[in-house]
């Protein structure tokens, strides 16, 4: 617990105000960086003496809203004006820590490794608002108490009574503004406890105050990492060869001869060219022809087929089970079915990039990451410094979905700085993006259950063949002996599997992971496995409904004693969405979700095209994610998960060949398009429940709602992913 003993401050003569709190672990020193006007005496909250109040944010604004909701908890609490609210990223520390973001993201496999390993700054598992509203909450509080007493002081008055409003401590007729009284107030001890939610704080949250990130996404003036200019920079463009592939053979006699070309730098592994714009680097790439060589077999659509389907074959582990599913099974009549999900692509907007610069011996990044310590080890490691040489400024990102966990491109980046010894801004080409995405893992399910004669489930199994991919990410964001040791032993990937134990009242149940060698790496996409296991859970309960002769959402709420939340909101959805049964002909099918502390049910209206591709002609979505911060950017959130799960439902993906993706760019990959953007109508359901993850909630349920749409129209079930009908 954070109490006050763990609350740093300090101040000075005409420098204003700033407050931080300890968290995990307490022992460190806080760094924030003074601006001229403050002076940081702690890690988050500043306040100068303009009146300007700053709060470091801990988590990368990819889209999400983080930069607008957790400042907006600190203003509520403060009972600041939200005009005066301006944010910056925080500096590496372990006090920013997200330890709630690495168990969730990776499913409690980042708990293995050894408590000397630091829990690292994280943006992922839908986690801001649940890791940090607390410790915001108690800035903002103590920052008040503190302003309350500096004017209680000068008023002659018991602090206690002073409120604030808007930016300013009040006392009766009285009103002094925050920035009159930060330097005094910075003298002043915390009260214990701390006077949370009183004295005129509490009107910010629950309110849809105007994104901070939002004007200089709209005028153009937000720094992205290929925005970065720095004085004598140059452009590298860079060709990576198939997983596996070594550099034979470059051009390098007709790559000089583009005009603007300055270097050619080989790497086993890859090829760049530097030039003086980007334009050079990517002309001058493309005619340095680089050819790789690989000696083991590429991997390519059919044997990655065969590598899951010979997992599938083979013994599983089992991650998540109730009752005897093997006595239930013992001589019943079973209901069957195979669910397939293809490779998924992040096709972010913004493709891979960094800008480095080598200097003195000291290494900066201008880096879009999503977590900037691993980011720095890893850019360390490869230009053969120490961490403490090396400096990263985590920049806006344009999406991610995921990808900017990963740091191929800081490393990369990293050697070319140091070889050139000048600046170099290095953005991979949309081809490149998606050659070497870490993708989403393919994954099959052999799904299994006994229904009873009144149609209710005795029991269910689902044996999901899949990658590891909550191991392979563990080693490649924190390579090393500790993390080979913790995994040592560790048969079942709960990552690969995660959100495939049923959230409805199966007496008994099982769930099993048959890791697959794939060939390929994959990472984290929005969603994580979620997006394929509530795929195949909800399809084949819409499947087990037919079968029992019994409507779907009725079906699914007869199990769901124990959810009431999620059963309201498939109530909600039907209700909102007209829902008729989901009767043949009706194009109208339903799914439900429980994800991160929220759930949500999604009803679709779909049908096959003229050229036999699904069409969804509706999304009606009811969410039940607790209590608002910002109820237009939950909004947001689910809207754009709803679209983002439809893209992975129809396109978003890519087949292999001789070791590389078929998908080159956005062409490629069947994207929904603004003219096949569905009616979307969203119901967001008041709950004082805490709040739950919310930027992922909207993607799993929007596949499997679809796909029983399609089979309500259609009268035939297609179990794979992307949605394809069979030929």
């Amino acid at each position: 617990m954070i109490n006050r003993r763990s609350i740093l401050v300090g101040g000075g003569a005409g420098i204003g105000l700033v407050v931080a709190w300890g968290l995990w672990p307490r022992s460190y020193a806080p760094n924030l960086v003074a601006n001229p006007g403050e002076t940081p005496f702690g890690a988050w909250l500043k306040i100068g003496t303009d009146g300007h109040v700053t709060v470091a944010v801990p988590q990368v604004e990819h889209g999400q809203g983080v930069y607008t909701t957790l400042p907006q908890i600190v203003a509520d609490e403060l009972g600041a004006d939200w005009r005066t609210i301006g944010v910056e990223p925080a500096p590496l520390n372990p006090l920013y820590a997200n330890p709630i973001g690495t168990h969730d993201l990776f499913e409690g496999l980042f708990d293995r490794l050894p408590n000397s390993l630091e829990q690292p700054m994280l943006t992922g598992g839908s986690s801001s608002i649940r890791m940090f509203e607390h410790a915001c909450r108690e800035a903002g509080a103590g920052a008040r108490a503190l302003l309350c007493m500096a004017a209680a002081k000068r008023w002659d008055a018991d602090w206690t009574r002073v409120n604030v409003d808007a930016g300013f401590c009040t006392y009766g007729a009285k009103r002094i503004r925050f920035a009159e009284l930060a330097e005094e107030a910075a003298k002043f001890t915390f009260p214990d406890p701390l006077p949370l939610g009183i004295q005129g704080a509490g009107k910010l949250v629950g309110k849809s105050v105007p994104r901070l990130d939002t004007p200089s996404k709209v005028d153009g003036s937000a720094n992205f990492a290929g925005d970065v200019r720095l004085a004598d920079m140059v452009h590298a463009a860079i060709r990576q060869g198939p997983v596996g592939g070594r550099l034979t053979r470059v051009d390098r006699a007709a790559a000089d001869r583009i005009r603007g070309v300055l270097s050619v730098v080989e790497n086993p592994r890859w090829v760049a060219t530097v030039a003086t714009t980007g334009w050079a680097a990517q002309k001058a790439l493309d005619a340095l022809a680089p050819r790789f060589e690989n000696d083991a077999p590429l991997p390519d659509t059919r044997s990655i087929d065969a590598a899951l389907d010979v997992a599938l074959a083979r013994p599983g582990t089992q991650m998540a089970s109730a009752g005897d599913v093997a006595a239930t099974f013992q001589g019943a009549k079973l209901v069957t079915a195979t669910y397939r999900a293809g490779l998924g692509l992040h096709a972010a907007i913004e493709t891979r990039s960094a800008t480095a610069s080598f200097s003195n011996g000291r290494l900066e990044l201008w880096l879009a990451t999503q977590a900037p310590g691993l980011a720095r080890s890893a850019a360390a490691h490869a230009a053969d410094l120490s961490e403490d040489a090396v400096v990263v400024h985590p920049m806006l990102i344009g999406g991610s979905f995921g990808a900017a966990l990963e740091h191929d491109v800081a490393e990369q980046a990293a050697v070319l700085a140091i070889k050139l010894r000048r600046p170099v801004s290095l953005v991979w080409s949309r081809g490149e993006d998606s050659l070497h995405d870490h993708y989403r893992a393919p994954a099959v399910a052999k799904m299994a259950a006994r229904l009873a004669p009144n149609g209710a489930i005795m029991g269910w199994s689902a044996n999901i063949a899949a990658p590891s991919t909550g191991a392979e990410m563990v080693r490649r964001m924190m390579p090393g002996l500790a993390t080979e040791a913790a995994l040592i032993g560790v048969k079942g990937d709960r990552y690969a599997v995660a959100g495939a134990t049923p959230v409805y009242r199966i007496p008994a149940y099982t769930v099993e992971h048959h890791p697959a060698e794939i060939g390929i790496p994959t990472g984290h996409l929005r969603g994580g496995a979620h997006g394929y296991t509530a795929f195949f859970t909800e399809c084949f309960l819409d499947e087990l409904a037919r079968t029992a002769q019994s409507e779907p959402m009725s079906f699914r709420i007869a199990m769901l004693g124990g959810e009431p939340r999620l059963a309201r909101c498939l109530s909600t959805a039907a209700a909102l969405g007209g829902w008729d049964g989901g009767v043949a002909g009706s194009g109208q099918g339903i799914a439900a979700h429980a994800f991160r502390g929220s759930y949500i049910a999604v009803m679709a209206e779909a049908h096959l095209g003229a050229d036999q591709r699904p069409v969804v002609d509706r999304l009606v979505a009811a969410v039940d994610c607790g209590a608002q911060i910002n109820p237009d950017i939950v909004r947001q959130q689910i809207e754009g998960g709803l679209i983002f799960g439809m893209a992975s439902a129809l396109g978003a993906s890519t087949g292999f060949t001789r070791g590389l993706a078929d998908a080159r760019g956005f062409d490629t990959i069947g994207l929904p398009r603004l003219a096949d953007t569905p009616d979307i109508t969203v119901e967001v359901i008041r709950s004082d429940e805490a709040p739950g993850g919310v930027g992922e909630l909207g993607v799993p349920a929007v596949a499997p709602a679809i796909a029983n749409a399609l089979y309500a129209s259609t009268g035939f079930r297609i179990r794979n992913l992307p949605l394809r009908p069979a030929p």
